[in-house]
């Protein structure tokens, strides 16, 4: 199963392909305002995944020394 950030990733690829596809300027705008929004996400949604690693890491660390 994929990540919510991968599928963001791919989200985001998409919509670029789908701008660099139209032929019409405002179908292209709103395709790369969509492609900005979902790597928006993807971003977020890895920047949320490391820091739960790190803090799973850390708990891990704790209990061992305990």
């Amino acid at each position: 199963m994929a990540t919510n950030e991968e599928f963001y990733r791919a989200r985001a690829e998409e919509a670029r392909a789908e701008a660099e596809a139209a032929s019409l300027d405002n179908v292209r705008d709103r395709c790369m305002r969509s492609a900005i929004a979902w790597q928006v996400m993807a971003d977020r949604a890895g920047r949320g995944e490391r820091l739960r690693a790190e803090e799973q890491a850390k708990k891990a660390a704790v209990f061992q020394h305990s």
